[in-house]
């Protein structure tokens, strides 16, 4: 078997209300999503879904290869790329690829991925996950009551911008969770998005734990910041989960090695072996590992055959638009189905059919990192206005 060429589309997800966080919304609710299908000379496709970034090179390592040699391949694209630097969008181009070729070999194999990577259970722990900063309060409460329709325990929201609301808000999904019978002390977790300094994190969190126990406070600083990061978690009794953004072992070996971080995250767009290898040194470590992402099959079949996966992100409970998934959710855990593969389908005329709601990629969103972030000494709204005189320095 043999790769012959690859095709690449962008759909769209569409939540039906605005989504973001401390960075920037999404008005409409609409998201990009790039997708990447490879081909073989025997009729078997795969699919990954992530940038075309840079795709051609990228190709290159890999056209003409057999497509089951998915981790040499793994490299080989790293090393066509280590020059101009394979961080960023071209890492998430090479993990669409990985994704892709892990698809191929499963289906080759007449297997789904969690079974051919030595997976026994098919069910994945879950957490709600609303991308929910623009919600008032009757919005999220309405978006977090579905989520605890499907079972999900545990709860994670956007904030960073106001240490009050974020309060009430917490406080709200919590008297849900334990109303709907989950659990009288269910887990939540705040996820800032980068938007504190140190000092901000240590004292915020350390106000919100006065009233809530928080599981895990998310990318309280930026992302490379060793220092900042082992400060953080000195200072607050919550973990400090971050990683979704780092791309290479590289970027989370000084981490882990300073012991400043105890949940390491992996985003599911930068493919499937960073995952399983970020889990490898992550368990050399005693810590456990999860998986972000809004579509992130490919991580959740890699977690049902890792020892230290803890939980899993649940964004969405619908597919981007011409998208299909062997899966579905219940009692907090997506179970995976028996389809060989990853059990991803793609209806190419619905993708095209919706093509019109696709934002132009200049469009705004939390993509774009606000210029005034992690440098406002007043509370700010999600549109950035100034909504308190309560300082936030």
């Amino acid at each position: 078997m043999r790769i012959t060429r690859y095709r690449t589309l962008t759909t769209v997800q569409d939540w039906g209300r605005p989504v973001g966080d401390a960075n920037g919304v999404y008005a409409d609710g609409l998201v990009r999503v790039p997708i990447v299908v490879v081909e073989t000379d025997e009729g078997i496709t795969g699919v990954g879904l992530g940038p075309h970034v840079e795709i051609e090179t990228v190709f290159a390592a890999i056209e003409g290869e057999d497509p089951r040699s998915v981790t040499a391949l793994y490299d080989r694209m790293l090393r066509r790329t280590f020059k101009a630097g394979h961080a960023g969008a071209v890492f998430g181009t090479i993990g669409a690829l990985d994704t892709a070729l892990w698809d191929i070999k499963a289906q080759a194999a007449g297997e789904p991925l969690w079974r051919l990577l030595g997976g026994r259970d098919r069910r994945v722990p879950a957490y709600a996950s609303g991308l929910d900063i623009a919600l008032n309060d009757e919005e999220l409460i309405a978006a977090y009551q579905t989520y605890a329709s499907h079972g999900l325990r545990a709860a994670k929201i956007k904030g960073g911008l106001d240490i009050d609301r974020d309060r009430h808000r917490l406080t709200l999904i919590r008297d849900l969770l334990i109303d709907a019978g989950l659990g009288a002390r269910p887990s939540l977790m705040l996820d800032v998005n980068e938007a504190w300094t140190r000092k901000q994190a240590v004292r915020h969190v350390g106000e919100l734990e006065q009233t809530l126990d928080l599981t895990w406070i998310e990318e309280p600083v930026r992302r490379w910041d060793v220092a900042g990061h082992k400060t953080v978690g000195r200072g607050v009794r919550a973990s400090v989960a971050t990683g979704e953004n780092l791309t290479g072992l590289e970027q989370h070996r000084p981490l882990i090695a300073a012991g400043a971080v105890d949940i390491v995250q992996t985003a599911a767009v930068w493919g499937i072996t960073h995952f399983l290898r970020v889990a490898t040194l992550a368990h050399a470590h005693d810590l456990p590992v999860s998986p972000i992402g809004t579509t992130p099959v490919g991580l959740l079949h890699a977690a049902t055959s890792i020892p230290n996966h803890l939980v899993s992100e649940l964004q969405d409970l619908q597919p981007p638009v011409g998208v299909s998934v062997d899966l579905h959710v219940e009692d907090g855990a997506y179970v995976l189905g028996d389809s060989p593969g990853l059990g991803v389908g793609i209806d190419e005329d619905a993708i095209a059919a919706a093509s019109h709601l696709v934002p132009h990629p200049t469009s705004g969103g939390s993509h774009i990192r606000p210029e005034r972030a992690g440098h406002r000494l007043h509370p700010a709204g999600v549109d950035g206005e100034v909504e308190s005189t309560v300082l936030n320095a």
